[in-house]
């Protein structure tokens, strides 16, 4: 902690439940608010490299080179009007983008940065992952409900099933880095994979690291697995009838899901915030660090925004039986596969 925080602290009255609370506000501010500034940069990120895949400039009115452009949107969406349907449920209209947003923001309270810096170090933070993950289909599932049209009620089913869908498999995928690891701690899981590149778990377990990225890309409904939003089908999906704030509150959520996304695979994967040469882990700059975790989370979102504007979107029967079919008998069959490695031969060392 600080020691201004400290000093400031020293000031208030001696209530104890006053000092916990102040510090757990002070550590949330910390993480949510360079979230928001990032997801804020990731769109104009997406829109300028989409822009160039594309043989054009992207966003370049706003300020120096555009770079103040989502800064302008924000504002325009906080200043425009919430416009709340006449024969919607009004409560649950207005309590969607919320339960949208709530768990994507909640499941950073377990990221551990550093082997030091994490909000909450709980033992069980990879369960605690997978539940806060599953609970923001909720805010989809109400928001197609409480809008009472029909193009976001067929959305949000459509979202729903794939995102149930493509959970399972994101499940699985995860509990063979919980086998290789032996434990749910996120920052245990990440101590595991010291030692460089050759010891992340992305080579052992390569064949789910792709299982979990792509179900990942579903998971936040990104192109190509977009048909909840399919513009030419179903309008803008089952944000259609949201404006201003709350239709801002929602493209909030997604992109904060791909960065939460991302970041997991990073952690997972690619060894968190440890350093690819083991031998340089301890030098300043090459060593191990929060740049480390940063540097890998921007480059698997680098494939998010690249898929967008490389693949045409599927079918919605696609996507089902990619899920239901291929996806999730791979998982199950390679977690037989890892326990009878593991346990039965004596080659269980591979994946360790």
């Amino acid at each position: 902690m600080p020691e201004w925080i400290l000093y400031l602290l020293d000031f208030l009255p001696d209530w104890d439940w006053l000092h916990v609370l102040l510090i757990a506000l002070i550590k949330v501010v910390a993480i949510v608010a360079p979230l928001m500034l990032a997801v804020a940069y990731l769109t104009f990120a997406e829109r300028k490299l989409i822009g160039y895949m594309q043989i054009r400039v992207g966003p370049n009115r706003v300020g120096p080179r555009g770079w103040l452009q989502p800064i302008a949107d924000a504002l325009k969406l906080l200043c425009k009007e919430i416009v709340v349907p006449a024969k919607s449920n009004k409560y649950l209209f207005i309590l969607a983008p919320i339960l949208s947003i709530g768990p994507s923001l909640a499941a950073w309270s377990v990221i551990p940065f550093t082997d030091t810096l994490v909000l909450s170090d709980i033992n069980a933070g990879l369960l605690f992952i997978l539940a806060m993950s599953s609970i923001g289909v909720y805010g989809i599932i109400i928001a197609g409900w409480a809008s009472n049209s029909k193009y976001a009620f067929l959305s949000a089913m459509r979202a729903s099933a794939q995102i149930v869908s493509y959970e399972l498999a994101m499940g699985f995928a995860l509990v063979t880095v919980l086998m290789a690891a032996g434990s749910l701690n996120l920052r245990e899981i990440v101590l595991a994979q010291s030692g460089g590149i050759t010891d992340w778990y992305l080579w052992p377990l390569f064949p789910m690291f792709i299982v979990y990225f792509i179900s990942g890309v579903a998971e936040t409904n990104r192109a190509p697995f977009d048909v909840a939003e399919g513009e030419s089908e179903i309008v803008a999906g089952f944000h259609v009838e949201y404006s201003g704030m709350t239709f801002a509150v929602f493209f909030l959520a997604e992109y904060a899901n791909m960065i939460l996304i991302a970041a997991l695979t990073a952690l997972m994967f690619m060894g968190g915030w440890m350093s690819p040469v083991g031998a340089l882990a301890d030098t300043p700059l090459l060593g191990d660090g929060i740049h480390w975790l940063l540097l890998k989370t921007s480059f698997v979102l680098f494939f998010f925004l690249w898929f967008r504007a490389t693949f045409p979107r599927y079918r919605y029967d696609q996507i089902m039986r990619l899920g239901w079919k291929v996806f999730i008998p791979l998982t199950l069959i390679w977690i037989v596969i890892m326990g009878v490695a593991m346990f039965l031969t004596p080659w269980g060392y591979l994946f360790h």
